[in-house]
């Protein structure tokens, strides 16, 4: 029981850790007129980011995230039981995160922005919109194959995921919010009951995570002769 429960509670953990922080940066951002800005934003989640990941690392794999999950799953890397588990969990921890942003900061900040849910830029169309976040988390599930699947990789797991998710941001946060993570996006819809184009932090992450993690698996892995 309590090696399954460990890395449940890890990535709930993890999520929360993520979402309160880069999502609260949002908040508050909107309660100071702007004085966080988009660098403070990119920042507070890849910092956020790279903490959570180096913390759960050798507890769960430091997933973080329902996309990454899901593309380890595509490629074997987790069973669906756990998958499905470790999704769960990762939702669970966005959701109450939002709670906790909704209950902790200022309550008209928190309305305006949403509890920090990501919107869609009106100039996109909701296929660029999925297009966008599939790229920006191809990036982010390559870091990941790179630094923490591939056993020849550098051991710079945290700092290289942080690092994309704080670039990925800065070119993608002013058009769709750069969730690269349907359980950010959902975490504070769900609370905020703010649903608008929902499915482009499902469809577009999930696409990103399984191109990257199934292209590093077939093509970049180097595998020991037989």
């Amino acid at each position: 029981m309590q090696k399954t429960l460990r890395p449940l509670v890890a990535e709930f953990i993890g999520v929360f850790f993520l979402v309160f922080l880069g999502a609260g940066a949002i908040v508050a951002n909107t309660y100071r007129e702007g004085v966080v800005g988009l660098v403070g934003i990119a920042l507070a989640f890849g910092l956020a980011f790279a903490i959570a990941v180096s913390a759960t690392l050798k507890i769960s794999g430091g997933h973080i995230n329902p996309a990454i999950t899901l593309g380890l799953w595509s490629i074997g890397r987790i069973g669906w039981r756990q998958a499905g588990l470790y999704v769960v969990a990762q939702l669970l921890g966005a959701v109450v995160a939002a709670l906790a942003i909704k209950g902790l900061y200022p309550e008209m900040a928190g309305r305006i922005a949403q509890l920090g849910t990501p919107q869609l830029a009106p100039v996109l169309t909701f296929a660029q919109g999925v297009v966008l976040e599939a790229i920006l988390t191809f990036f982010l599930a390559f870091a990941v194959m790179a630094t923490v699947v591939d056993p020849a990789g550098p051991k710079v797991a945290g700092f290289a995921i942080g690092l994309t998710v704080t670039m990925d941001i800065l070119a993608g946060g002013p058009l769709t919010g750069a969730a690269m993570n349907p359980a950010r996006a959902f975490g504070p819809a769900l609370v905020a009951n703010a649903w608008l184009s929902q499915l482009v932090y499902w469809i577009g992450p999930i696409l990103g995570a399984v191109a990257a993690m199934q292209l590093y698996e077939r093509l970049l892995l180097k595998r020991d002769a037989a």
